[in-house]
């Protein structure tokens, strides 16, 4: 998370590992590998600048297939940040502390800057993605990732649409998520567009989340991370309880407990620095 005027509840940094980090981790690997630096159009010398790096998952897959370039992380969740610096393939990336509207970096310091699943939940987007071309050299890039929360991300739909219907909150905070710019198709091209970006190019990117059960499906967002987590850990009990019985019936759908395997597609969206 990197914006510390954001809601976004970031308070424990397994958790939100168990919670959705295993599965970011799969949407860096694809951008690390395809995204960041394409042979059709190779990013000029010099670091990479992870915004709002949580617990590292798009950082350390920048620095496994970038072995040449300086990987830097910025994050204002400091439990996040002291499990990125924990992992074991984070030894040569440098971990810091700083706003995602405020970085505390230079000017023109980076060949590009990336920013996974975070800026739906930042405060001011615009301010934000300046602050990214500001650091970004010219002709560098900035690539940005968010959950297609209302068409593509299943296991959210799952939980909010059901406890919809047993709770009022879930339905004003699923139409609050859901209905982000930022979730929408063109919402991240024009964020790019109104911060002055050329060259820009969506594309999206589909994994999927496997589950060994319903347990592995709720127990992590008893976790308390982000807008859901948030939602399910302080529910009362009895309501907990309510929502839990719903959701797990349909994630069962009329088959015996054990794996599910669901999709979840986020946008992918880059532009050039003029």
């Amino acid at each position: 998370m990197a914006q510390s005027t954001s809601t976004y509840s970031a308070s424990d940094g397994p958790a939100y590992e168990r919670f959705i980090g295993r599965w970011t981790a799969r949407v860096a690997e694809r951008i690390a590998r395809d995204c960041i630096d394409p042979p059709s159009a190779p990013l000029p010398e010099g670091p990479l600048l992870d915004v709002g790096c949580g617990t590292g998952s798009l950082a350390c897959a920048l620095a496994t297939h970038h072995p040449d370039r300086q990987i830097t992380g910025v994050d204002v969740a400091e439990p996040y940040l002291a499990f990125a610096r924990d992992r074991a393939e984070a030894q040569r990336i440098d971990f810091r502390h700083g706003d995602a509207c405020a970085l505390p970096l230079p000017d023109d310091g980076f060949a590009a800057a990336c920013a996974l699943i975070v800026l739906n939940f930042v405060s001011d987007p615009d301010t934000a993605i300046r602050e990214m071309a500001r650091v970004v050299q010219p002709g560098g890039r900035i690539l940005l990732s968010g959950w297609d929360f209302r068409g593509g991300l299943v296991y959210q739909r799952l939980l909010w649409d059901t406890a919809a219907m047993l709770d009022e909150t879930a339905a004003e905070l699923r139409d609050r998520i859901f209905a982000n710019p930022l979730a929408l198709p063109e919402g991240m091209p024009d964020l790019l567009a109104r911060g002055g970006l050329a060259d820009i190019v969506r594309d999206s990117v589909t994994i999927r989340m496997d589950f060994a059960d319903f347990d592995d499906y709720w127990s992590p967002l008893l976790g308390g991370q982000g807008p859901v987590g948030g939602y399910v850990a302080g529910l009362p009990e009895n309501r907990r309880a309510d929502v839990a019985r719903a959701v797990r019936r349909a994630f069962l759908s009329g088959a015996p407990d054990g794996p599910r395997s669901l999709t979840a597609t986020a946008w992918v969206v880059t532009g050039r620095v003029p």
